[in-house]
């Protein structure tokens, strides 16, 4: 059961919407077409919004319609209705498209026109933002986990074709089908772990580290500071972490629950030296700048990890997505930060395709720069 939202976009040309008889001609002449679609639809506002004229309207089984016609062109429809599992849809994508060809059909000047697959809304949420704002739907059919913590919210979903997919304040993190995700940050193959000592910023979901002691290193040490994520991704998602967070130590590594920045801070009074950083933390931050508490984050904790880093160590860590043209920016922006790290590093990247992203993803190797 689920509220459906059915939007539908039309442009015509701004001369056709200069006054308000022109306005009224437009939104009559949709209503007209509607009114087939939509059983015993009632006018109930009529106003001038703005630069706008808009109309709302009700139907039959609790159909609420809005239609909005902008002086520059931009024609707006809204459909919502609540769908039992068992009922048929008052307007599928189908019917929608039928409907947006014929209300083409009645208007003049109409030159662009789109429709959407409806959107469902209920209390299960099979929509979820990306970090660059954008929406990805996923095949969803229950929720598993959801607790909020003192520092996000933990919500691990199922999904039929990914399997449980664990998500904290709503960003996508991890799901079953991920594997490459965490064998790209690790650079598995081309990195040798066998006796090195390694730290995890993050890692909550327990697969990196559940994948890095496969390779036999001498020892790894986890930073997590939500318990919740841990007990929750142990029960929930074993297919890829394993036993690995049924308990805060094992022969070869430790999970300490803390800040990481604290721990690191520890590590530097303690001149502790590793040869491995993994920021498997938050996505990069999409603004203009790298300016903002997330920025400085990152400008510390990048200070932080070179400074536990052996000389020939290297920080590895997930960034963002490849292709948008504002994570292209943030890239540079990421790179800049890395720039002004004494000693000077070197970087290298990797991308892969993670199923659950439904994109490509880049994957940094970070490290001080050799000298001859």
């Amino acid at each position: 059961m689920a509220v459906n939202t059915i939007l539908l976009d039309f442009s015509v040309d701004p001369n056709c919407v200069k006054n308000d008889n022109q306005l009224s001609v437009i939104s009559t002449n949709v209503e007209n077409v509607l009114r087939d679609y939509l059983t015993n639809m009632k006018l109930q506002n009529n106003m001038m919004l703005d630069d706008s004229l808009f109309k709302m309207y009700t139907g039959d089984l609790g159909v609420i319609c809005t239609v909005r016609v902008f002086n520059n062109g931009l024609v707006t429809i809204n459909i919502e209705y609540y769908k039992g599992d068992k009922q048929e849809p008052i307007l599928d994508y189908e019917k929608a498209k039928v409907l947006k060809h014929n209300i083409v059909e009645r208007i003049d000047g109409a030159r662009h026109s789109h429709t959407l697959v409806p959107i469902r809304r209920g209390q299960l949420d099979k929509y979820f933002p990306t970090s660059d704002e954008r929406l990805l739907e996923y095949d969803i059919d229950k929720i598993i986990f959801e607790e909020k913590t003192p520092y996000q919210k933990v919500l691990i979903v199922h999904s039929k074709t990914l399997g449980n997919i664990l998500l904290l304040d709503d960003l996508q993190n991890i799901s079953e089908a991920d594997l490459i995700y965490t064998e790209t940050l690790m650079a598995r193959g081309k990195e040798d772990y066998k006796d090195k000592e390694i730290v995890i910023l993050g890692g909550g979901d327990g697969a990196l580290l559940y994948e890095l002691l496969k390779e036999n290193p001498k020892n790894v040490i986890m930073l997590e500071i939500d318990d919740v994520v841990m007990k929750a991704c142990s029960k929930h998602m074993r297919s890829i972490c394993g036993d690995v967070l049924d308990k805060r130590s094992g022969e070869n590594y430790q999970i300490i629950v803390e800040d990481c920045m604290k721990s690191m801070q520890t590590f530097i009074k303690e001149d502790r030296k590793f040869d491995y950083v993994f920021g498997d933390l938050t996505d990069i931050p999409i603004t203009a700048t790298p300016t903002g508490e997330l920025w400085d984050f990152f400008h510390n904790m990048l200070q932080l990890s070179f400074k536990i880093l052996k000389p020939t160590g290297k920080f590895m860590t997930h960034v963002s997505i490849k292709h948008i043209f504002i994570s292209v920016e943030a890239l540079k922006m990421y790179e800049s930060q890395l720039m002004k790290l004494e000693p000077p590093v070197t970087i290298n990247k990797s991308t892969a395709f993670v199923p659950s992203f439904y994109e490509d993803w880049v994957f940094y190797q970070i490290g001080f720069e050799q000298k001859a």
